[in-house]
């Protein structure tokens, strides 16, 4: 490893994802290797494809020269089907909301920044109003990460029977 500052950060789409696939399931793999019995983790393939089908879907990943060492990706939520509202009252005027699914960095590294740099990087052109993400409840160093991103927690929310309880988590975009 030698530093974000060397991060070669490169932006995908849609039509991407079958040349990235398998470098994004890598990924994860790596970045959750103690996790990997959870039934939970081992459908990351099954979201990468859910997600990559979306035709907004936008996906980063970082390079130390050409070892791929993070990525993120998520797309733009259905319009009128921004679930995370049920969590605020009043919930925000403006509604256009970028569905971040996805964060993993290779464990050599974290605590360099370069988790920031790549979720910066997958939101700096969108055009949304908002951005939401979850963190899994049992991790509240993530959670804190991500509000000194710019982002709050506004509910919690398990979305699939066997998924951990999530912090739902919405962001003014762009971020501060």
């Amino acid at each position: 490893m030698t530093g974000t500052t060397d991060l070669d950060i490169r932006d995908y789409a849609h039509a991407d994802l079958p040349r990235i696939r398998q470098t994004l399931l890598d990924l994860h793999a790596s970045a959750y290797a103690e996790e990997l019995d959870d039934e939970f983790n081992q459908r990351f393939p099954w979201f990468v494809d859910h997600w990559g089908s979306h035709p907004g879907f936008s996906c980063v990943v970082g390079y130390d020269d050409d070892k791929p060492v993070g990525f993120a990706y998520g797309a733009p939520a259905t319009e009128g089907r921004e679930w995370w509202r049920e969590h605020l009252d009043p919930a925000p005027e403006r509604t256009r909301t970028y569905s971040f699914s996805e964060l993993a960095v290779h464990p050599t590294w974290r605590g360099t920044g370069a988790a920031e740099r790549l979720s910066r990087a997958l939101l700096r052109t969108r055009e949304e109003d908002l951005a939401v993400l979850l963190v899994d409840t049992r991790h509240p160093k993530v959670q804190a990460l991500y509000e000194s991103w710019g982002y709050r927690k506004v509910g919690e929310r398990q979305p699939f029977p066997d998924s951990p309880v999530f912090a739902v988590m919405l962001a003014e975009l762009p971020l501060p």
